[in-house]
């Protein structure tokens, strides 16, 4: 059978994007190939953590209740552990969200009159709330509970070193937080090995200041993760990167185990912490999800390589571009044209598994300033690990696309998108 011919057939898909698409994939190939070599390590990271704390059948039995003695919930927490080269982790079903897991963190942290400090520029837009810079007084934001933040804005897309020196001569500061993925920036993603650069740097001025990293997006795409440069807490959401596509809900906290202690104890309740929380059947998602991470992680890098460079042939800015290095899932498109990223997502869409009928339309989505297009057919709801596109309706109109439980479906999608664009363009001209 021939492949294109079915693609024409089955999904409308133009000659000039398969054409357009084969191109970009075959340019591509060295890409992919570094993509699968950093998967292996990264998978028999995952292996090693298995084996060596003796992962069986038993650790999948569910919990109710209380949940005492919860052997599969407690070697969970060990595994991610190994596996992020941490002291300690929670990994519970009951984080609903990155948002809560990060919130988590800092409310375990910082208390009345600590300073909290960014040093990567303005936080994710759903953590503005949680810190007191957006939203009504009174809801129980951490500026509710006399916390100070200082923002330090980047300097060219870069941390600004100089400004963060600055802040922590000045002021007594609790913790910083560093933010590795772009967000609706218009900014690099940062490595691993830069983030452990900021935090050299953070503890060489101020060695007690804590540093929290949001690490959502990241886990997976190098060989290692911040806290193998230093991070004291590292948070994520398992309905991306390290649920791998199978866990249906929950979050990762990860660092130095006094800290994640106090995570515990905020998640559950003073004196409780880890010792308690019934798994109710979760576990077996769960280690099965951190198992098959490395591998997915794999396929959504190698959609996000292709979609950057069809699209840049289509000639549009795009970051990463294909032949840099990734240190994430995202791949942003800069349209500068509402209606272009309105079509890119109503292409992502027609690709997706799930609801690929559904034409995606802006909405005032709970948590962010503008509405925000969002296409999303996922097994898992919200799941950024699976194909989805999203981004606000304002200038420059940047399309965020992520995820990809496989390849080869994501691949669809991205040919569905392009499709649309030409339509709409009649050339190569953005």
């Amino acid at each position: 059978m021939d492949k294109n011919k079915f693609i024409s057939d089955s999904f409308g898909i133009s000659a000039r994007a398969l054409s357009l698409v084969d191109e970009a994939e075959r340019e591509a190939a060295a890409r992919f190939k570094r993509i699968d070599e950093i998967a292996e390590v990264n998978q028999l990271r995952v292996m090693k953590a298995f084996a060596d704390n003796r992962v069986s059948d038993a650790h999948f039995v569910p919990t109710t209740g209380y949940g005492y003695d919860d052997i599969g919930r407690d070697t969970l927490d060990k595994v991610y552990a190994d596996v992020f080269g941490a002291e300690d982790a929670l990994v519970r079903h009951n984080f609903i969200s990155g948002t809560h897991t990060i919130s988590t963190a800092l409310f375990a942290v910082l208390r009345p009159g600590d300073t909290l400090v960014s040093v990567t520029g303005k936080p994710y837009d759903t953590l503005e709330e949680v810190i007191g810079i957006a939203g009504e007084e009174g809801g129980g934001s951490l500026k509710d509970f006399g916390v100070s933040y200082v923002q330090v804005d980047l300097k060219d897309g870069d941390i600004d070193f100089d400004a963060v020196r600055d802040v922590l001569t000045r002021v007594k500061v609790k913790a910083v937080t560093v933010q590795r993925s772009r967000g609706y920036g218009d900014r690099p993603t940062y490595s691993a090995e830069k983030i452990g650069e900021v935090i050299s740097f953070v503890k060489s001025i101020s060695p007690d200041t804590v540093c929290i990293v949001d690490n959502c997006y990241g886990e997976f795409a190098e060989t290692s993760e911040p806290t193998h440069y230093g991070a004291d807490i590292i948070a994520g959401s398992l309905i991306k990167n390290p649920g791998g596509g199978i866990a249906p809900t929950g979050g990762y906290i990860a660092g130095k185990k006094k800290y994640v202690e106090l995570c515990a104890y905020r998640l559950t309740s003073v004196g409780i912490g880890k010792e308690a929380g019934a798994s109710l059947g979760f576990n077996r998602q769960l280690y099965q999800g951190l198992f098959m991470a490395p591998h997915t992680v794999a396929q959504a890098m190698k959609a996000a390589v292709l979609c950057g460079a069809v699209f840049e042939k289509l000639g549009f800015e795009v970051s990463p571009k294909p032949s840099e290095d990734r240190y994430d899932i995202i791949q942003s498109i800069k349209f500068r044209d509402e209606e272009k990223l309105c079509l890119f997502c109503e292409g992502i869409q027609k690709g997706a598994p799930v609801d690929s009928f559904v034409t995606p339309e802006p909405w005032d989505m709970p948590g962010y300033g503008d509405k925000v297009i969002m296409a999303a057919g996922a097994f898992t709801q919200g799941a950024s690990i699976e194909l989805s596109a999203d981004g606000p309706i304002k200038p420059p109109y940047i399309a965020y696309m992520q995820g990809g439980l496989t390849y080869e479906s994501a691949k669809l999608g991205i040919m569905s998108a392009a499709d649309k664009i030409i339509g709409r363009t009649g050339n190569n001209e953005s």
